[in-house]
């Protein structure tokens, strides 16, 4: 086929030809016409597809191409001898669509007219298009659609001063509005009721495509700012996302496939999914030939399993460690074997967020962007789905990288009235920038003694939505968010709970923070409340199996050993990841866990987002403080967020505080005695904690001085104190 093909480019070129050369031409002019220059192509492609048929990467023609190649060959051919007219001769014809293309345009024209084999041909033609593009007629038909529509509007504009040709030109000149044309009053501005019907809605559209981005409905009063969304393409940067070279890539699949053949077990890699961390090349296992008893060869599989206990002699091979195998890959008939590449990537957030994948559920306003799978595939999903998401992984693994990552997501694509969040962070440093932001219910949460008041508030707060959908009749948030959007009222908000470190929490109060925290993720999923919870310790005291049992979600990155990756994700394999946002996340919709690259962002992109929403509270502060006259700028309003509840008190009023001390002061002086074994036993707490009570009880001159020995404190009660003091099991209902 290549040798045909060569010899008629040559006798196409050349005016000299021989006569065989000559007869093969002459016959594909009258049979094909100008289809004598396709011919050569044609030839050229089926033959390489020929040839790399057998080899171990074959040229892949997809049918639906092909077939619309052949369309669009076919329909040229009838077109060109069909607008040609009635031609005869040999010479005509081949300047034409040749024997072919006369007898195809004869036959429609006799069974369908002149006109109508023009109209079946066309439609050939589209159809040889979208077969030839891989593009759907819907597509096609919604472009086609879109350019009438902006025709028509420019049609319009042109036609506009027409129609306006008997008006004032006061009617015609609308001076251009600016985007928040509300703040700046103008006395020249005629009142509304004055205005022109047609005019003030030309003037409201004009406002509309002038302003930066579209403002977002809320209850702010009339006359203020409104919530804009931010540009994530503005706020957050675009990253390059190399991947491993081609080159890379054979040498490592020959060393696979020799590895594996010197060892018995014979595979062939028939998949490279090159990914941002690590390369994924598939595995096929073959055939090896036993001898049965009545010795005869036979060929049998190579069982998963001893692919998957050669890990070691892969990584000796090929000088990279750890290597995961997943055997077998979900929903493929391949043995996956993942290497680390030698310079990881960095996913951005802002990539994740332009794909396909991400778009496709951007109608949820609890829409995450994780990252990228091992074969460069977005990986993303719906909080409101999930419901909970659980985080672990050891130091510097990437799981505030992670949050970060969440918040920044959720703050690009929601504004206070859709959304609210409340922090936790008892490490200080890792959430407390976000303090200042309109979406925070109350300031970042950063002291442990008041978690267990916090997660409480958030039960109470369940049970109140639930009584409220059950007033209104209905069944979740988004049921309700529609009742009250027809009615016109303002809609309830989400509530997305972050706590970056769980074992702090379960060190302090285990019961109280186990309890408030199943019960959150037991019932709070319709009332539009989420967790996100973060731990770098996952042991079975920390993750305990009622909390495992409420999140499905979960998310493992790099952790010190095979237990705590059972402990997370009830399989190993997190111990072999690489760290620095290498993960393993399970969906609670699928039986594997993926491995995943989580999304990077950055000080400088949180702090852009940030200062865009702390900005947005200024303006509306100083929108909301009326005009005093004075010349030059006002000062802003400082933004102060307001507690949860009213008493609240601040952080520096409970510094010195225990919340036991007022019952630890009524069992001493109920007692009688005092002493740091006697408050540990009395009152089951550890000995730093009984220590420090002490400590407190003797600056307030309740307790004598410590005596050296193992003797009890004196308790210094003055005369007549017993009543004011109280016993001890008011104060302990008192603390309580």
């Amino acid at each position: 086929m290549l040798s045909v093909a060569l010899l008629t480019l040559l006798g196409l070129l050349s005016k000299e030809r021989g006569t065989l050369t000559g007869l093969w031409l002459d016959a594909l002019r009258r049979g094909l016409g100008w289809g004598v220059y396709v011919v050569p192509v044609g030839l050229i492609v089926l033959g390489v597809w020929v040839i790399t048929r057998g080899t171990d990467h074959p040229l892949h023609l997809p049918q639906n191409r092909v077939l619309g190649v052949l369309i669009l060959f076919i329909a040229g051919l009838a077109l060109s001898h069909h607008f040609a007219g009635q031609v005869e001769g040999g010479v005509a014809v081949e300047r034409y669509g040749g024997t072919m293309g006369r007898w195809l345009s004869r036959v429609l024209s006799g069974a369908l007219s002149w006109a109508g084999a023009i109209v079946l041909l066309v439609v050939l033609v589209g159809i040889g298009l979208t077969l030839v593009l891989n593009v759907s007629l819907a597509q096609v038909m919604a472009d086609f659609a879109e350019l009438v529509a902006r025709l028509v509007r420019w049609l319009r504009g042109l036609r506009l001063p027409r129609w306006k040709r008997n008006n004032s030109p006061a009617e015609l000149y609308t001076p251009p509005l600016p985007a928040f044309q509300s703040l700046v009053p103008s006395a020249k501005a005629p009142p509304a009721e004055q205005q022109e019907p047609a005019a003030a809605s030309l003037a409201s559209e004009r406002a509309a495509a002038t302003a930066p981005s579209t403002p977002i409905s809320s209850d702010i009063p009339s006359g203020t700012v409104q919530w804009t969304l931010p540009n994530f393409g503005e706020m957050l940067a675009e990253s390059e996302e190399t991947q491993m070279s081609v080159a890379d890539i054979r040498e490592k699949t020959r060393v696979i496939e020799e590895t594996l053949r010197s060892l018995g077990v014979p595979a062939t890699v028939v998949e490279v999914n090159p990914g941002p961390a690590v390369t994924q090349f598939g595995l096929e296992p073959g055939y090896v030939e036993r001898r049965d008893r009545d010795g005869e060869m036979k060929r049998a599989k190579v069982k998963v399993s001893r692919i998957s206990a050669l890990a070691n002699d892969l990584a000796l091979a090929l000088a990279a460690s750890p290597i995961r195998i997943e055997a077998p890959v979900p929903g493929k008939g391949i043995v996956g074997l993942e290497i680390p590449n030698s310079q990881t990537a960095v996913v951005g957030l802002r990539g994740v967020m332009e794909s396909e994948q991400f778009r496709a559920i951007s109608s949820s306003n609890l829409a995450l962007a994780f990252g990228r799978d091992v074969s460069g595939e977005a990986v993303v999903d719906d909080l409101g789905k999930l419901p909970h998401l659980l985080i672990a992984g050891a130091t510097g693994s990437g799981k505030s990288v992670c949050i970060n990552a969440l918040i920044a997501c959720l703050l690009c694509r929601n504004t206070p009235d859709e959304l609210k969040l409340l922090m936790i962070d008892p490490k200080r440093v890792e959430l407390s920038n976000y303090n200042g932001i309109p979406h925070l219910l109350a300031p970042v949460v950063v002291e442990v003694d008041r978690v267990v008041g916090v997660l409480n508030w958030v039960t109470r707060e369940m049970d109140r939505r639930y009584k409220v959908f059950a007033r209104a009749g209905a069944r979740n948030i988004q049921a309700y968010n529609e009742l009250v959007t027809a009615n016109g009222d303002v809609k309830m908000p989400f509530i997305v709970v972050f706590i970056d470190e769980l074992a702090d929490l379960m060190m302090i109060a285990p019961e109280e923070v186990e309890r408030s925290v199943c019960r959150i993720a037991q019932m709070a999923r319709a009332t539009g409340i989420h967790l996100v919870i973060a731990t770098q310790r996952p042991s079975v005291d920390v993750v305990t199996g009622l909390i495992k049992a409420n999140f499905p979600a979960r998310i493992s990155f790099a952790v010190s050993s095979q237990i705590d990756s059972r402990v997370i994700l009830d399989i190993p394999g997190a111990e072999k990841l690489l760290g620095r946002g290498d993960a393993l996340y399970m969906a609670p919709d699928s039986p594997k866990v993926a491995r995943i690259q989580g999304c990077f962002v950055s000080d400088g992109e949180l702090a852009r987002l940030v200062a865009f929403w702390a900005d947005q509270v200024t303006q509306r502060s100083a929108a909301r403080t009326p005009a005093t006259g004075a010349a030059g700028p006002q000062p802003t309003t400082p933004v102060v967020q307001q507690p949860l509840w009213p008493d609240m008190r601040p952080e520096k009023e409970e510094a010195d505080e225990d919340p036991l001390l007022r019952e630890a002061l009524a069992l001493v002086r109920q007692e009688k005695r005092a002493s740091v074994s006697f408050l540990q036993r009395k009152l089951r707490i550890g000995y730093t904690r009984a220590a420090r009570l002490i400590d407190l009880l003797e600056q307030k001159g309740i307790v004598g001085p410590s005596t050296g020995t193992s003797k009890l404190r004196d308790v210094l009660q003055p005369a007549g104190d017993e009543q004011a003091a109280g016993t001890y099991e008011s104060a302990k209902r008192e603390t309580i």
